[in-house]
């Protein structure tokens, strides 16, 4: 449904997107996240006046602005009138336009170039995550289990905390309206930012920050997981405490992670804070968080077992029922 704008505003989003190079940015921002020097590159232009159309964009809601440490990234507003206005302006763009097909074609080089950096660090780590990969069940067999958990019910926003190389995004995408995911390492947001370019996936957004103090209100997720990341974390249960703050009434928080186990090289040279998480342990952290668990999934291996935790947050209904109840 198109969302509706006052006049006024109307006018802003018209005049801000009323300008060659500024429908430029907003072509190349609508395909994938670029940063200035990126969009600087490819454009032809001075960094202070891409940058002075980016701010206009911005100001108008046509862009939304995304800092990544010292690194910011654009990308093109999908919600409400300003969302509707942009998916408008650039669908009736001449898809045959000398321009924009040249600015196609260096953002083409672009994602080459990104690709590139991509695979030389997956060359530079994959033996160390092909010995970790190999102590546990198959991936596909955690995949499995944790669609076995979104799909039947499906989820509106979802939060993927730690998320790598982005593919638990990538994996749940079919069944959840939006997912963004949060990371502190840029070198694997980079990996993410390409996997998660497709279009079917172009719903998908990325955020560079600390899982402790997740940017986003109370209650702006029905859905949020953990896929092996709790076992790096110093403090679980402070990282559980926020992604339930952030999880509203009727959502699902889900943790897949490895038991308990005494496997001591983790620790020492691949920077595992933990080694393992146990039963009791979990089900406290969500118990403090206001969360309600359900029975975990065991997935054996050898050595290593990994195990899905999942609580759900009370629903608005229950909610009112136990505050009628208290009475």
């Amino acid at each position: 449904m198109a969302m509706r704008a006052g006049l006024d505003s109307w006018v802003g989003s018209l005049r801000a997107a009323a300008e060659p190079t500024r429908l430029r940015l907003l072509v190349l921002c609508s395909r994938t996240e670029l940063t200035v020097s990126e969009l600087v590159e490819i454009l032809g232009q001075s960094q202070p006046r891409v940058s002075r159309h980016l701010r206009l964009l911005c100001e108008a809601g046509l862009l939304v602005k995304a800092r990544e440490g010292t690194n910011a990234f654009f990308r093109v507003a999908t919600d409400g009138a300003a969302g509707d206005l942009v998916a408008y302006l650039i669908a009736a763009l001449d898809a045959d336009d000398r321009t924009l097909a040249e600015d196609l074609s260096r953002l083409g080089l672009i994602r080459t170039r990104r690709a590139e950096t991509a695979a030389t660090y997956f060359r530079k780590n994959a033996a160390q995550w092909d010995k970790i990969r190999s102590l546990y069940v198959d991936e596909a067999e955690v995949e499995d289990a944790l669609l076995d958990l979104v799909a039947a019910r499906g989820a509106e926003n979802h939060l993927d905390i730690g998320t790598g190389t982005g593919r638990i995004l990538e994996l749940l995408s079919p069944h959840v309206g939006r997912g963004t995911g949060i990371d502190l390492s840029r070198d694997m947001l980079a990996i993410a930012r390409i996997r998660l370019e497709p279009s079917e996936m172009a719903s998908c957004r990325l955020h560079y920050g600390d899982m402790y103090r997740l940017p986003w209100p109370d209650g702006s997720f029905d859905l949020v997981t953990f896929h092996l990341v709790l076992h790096y974390a110093e403090d679980p249960g402070a990282a559980i405490a926020e992604a339930a703050r952030v999880t509203g009434p009727g959502g699902r928080v889900i943790v897949a992670d490895f038991a308990p186990h005494d496997l001591d090289f983790l620790r020492t040279e691949h920077a595992h804070c933990r080694l393992g998480l146990g039963d009791d342990e979990i089900a406290a952290w969500f118990s403090e968080s206001g969360l309600e668990p359900i029975a975990p999934k065991v997935l054996p291996g050898k050595p290593l077992t990994v195990k899905i935790w999942a609580a759900d947050r009370a629903s608005v209904v229950a909610l009112r029922a136990a505050e009628g109840g208290r009475r």
